[in-house]
């Protein structure tokens, strides 16, 4: 049986739709899959801010047009990246084993971070800008879009002094552990990532054959703490014009959640695992 699996172009779209088609391949062994590579507006217009173009979604829609014409039989996303809502007759069906979920500030060798005015950070963030300047309240935050090859460029070319990238994504195109430059990781206690950051999530159709082999292969744990984390900008109608962030942890039958609208009034708390949603709203409604 042939699959076809849509995805973005990029270099981390491409080895993370290769840990989906490589999962599908370990669990059926009659499955061939096929790459549909898709430009989307995100990827087309990097000289505004995601919010400016149309926010999250810009990376989605082409994609999803793809699985509702039949050219995709599933599509591979950073859940992070996913809208609110998702096109009728459209579903996420599987996540896989969660990444690292931490940002990172990558620095050039030897040139650490210094909290003065004219030290300057790329994001495009504004939850990463305002942890950022929680922090350091004095760096001055400079908007950045493109790659993340694209964006190391730039750090290495002088245009920035640091940048907030993904740790998973830095890690799945084996560049964390490079020596052109430094790495310091923040913990979500200090620096919460965006709702189901470094999960990596296939959307299908409904009903459809493919969604059900996808169901097979999904983590369990990583699924509950996606449909957790996805409760949080929905609860609060938050696309990337919000600093939200949430994370949260599934350990033994319970689920622990961290969330914030505004970086600076953070609440947690656990609940059991059949609970997750309730334990969501009560969160969101302490915020």
């Amino acid at each position: 049986m042939k699959v076809r699996i849509g995805t973005r172009k990029s270099k981390l779209a491409l080895a993370q739709t290769e840990m989906f088609a490589n999962a599908l391949k370990k669990r059926f062994d009659d499955i061939d899959t096929e790459i549909v590579c898709i430009s989307t507006k995100g990827d087309k217009i990097l000289d505004k801010p995601l919010a400016m173009i149309g926010g999250k979604g810009v990376f989605i829609s082409e994609l999803e047009n793809a699985l509702l014409s039949g050219a995709a039989d599933m599509a591979v996303h950073s859940a992070k990246d996913l809208p609110l809502e998702l096109a009728d007759g459209l579903e996420i069906s599987s996540a896989l084993n969660r990444g690292n979920y931490r940002d990172v500030l990558v620095t050039r060798k030897n040139n650490p971070i210094q909290n003065r005015e004219d030290f300057i950070v790329g994001t495009g963030s504004l939850r990463r800008q305002s942890f950022i300047k929680k922090i350091y309240p004095l760096v001055c935050i400079k908007d950045i879009r493109g790659n993340v090859d694209t964006r190391l460029g730039k750090l290495m070319n002088g245009d920035y002094d640091g940048i907030i990238l993904a740790a998973a994504g830095l890690e799945r195109l084996s560049l964390y552990n490079s020596t052109d430059y430094d790495i310091m990781p923040f913990e979500y206690k200090d620096f919460l990532p965006a709702p189901c950051q470094a999960i990596i999530v296939a959307e299908s159709r409904k009903g459809s054959a493919v969604s059900q082999m996808l169901r097979e292969i999904s983590h369990r744990e990583t699924m509950l703490e996606f449909e957790t984390e996805r409760q949080i900008p929905k609860l609060l109608n938050a696309d990337c014009g919000m600093p939200v962030g949430a994370y949260s942890k599934v350990h033994d039958g319970r689920i622990e959640l961290m969330i914030s609208a505004d970086c600076q009034n953070i609440v947690f708390d656990s609940a059991d695992i059949k609970d997750r949603f309730n334990l969501a709203k009560r969160l969101v409604s302490e915020l």
